[in-house]
């Protein structure tokens, strides 16, 4: 399997772990800023009254997971939060976790950046 079939499986396995926990997914692979500086960002999901983008990384291990999250990623993934909060107008809470998927194994982290 290549990186983005792995990261598609990823992503697909992370959304049904929120499910299970009472989330609902409002969007996957949110783009913006296509053409310059682009963000994706992997899940917009809600829970209660909270909006919650989530970075999902697959990796061998815990610790190269959160290697992989730069802190210009992290940037362009507060821009692009940013900006999809602003198109709907979202007065509410919002948080950022990060899903790490290291094998078979899920590794939740709220409000991790």
């Amino acid at each position: 399997m290549n990186t983005y079939h792995t990261g598609i499986l990823s992503e697909w396995m992370a959304k049904m772990f929120l499910r299970l926990h009472g989330y609902r997914i409002l969007r996957s692979r949110y783009i913006t800023g296509k053409n310059t500086n682009r963000a994706e960002i992997d899940i917009i999901a809600k829970h209660k009254n909270v909006i919650v983008f989530v970075e999902v990384k697959y990796r061998p291990d815990l610790r190269t997971a959160w290697d992989a999250i730069t802190p210009n990623q992290i940037q362009r993934l507060r821009n692009a939060a940013n900006t999809y909060l602003a198109n709907i107008h979202w007065s509410g809470d919002a948080r950022f976790d990060v899903i790490a998927i290291c094998g078979w194994k899920i590794y939740w982290a709220k409000n991790a950046l």
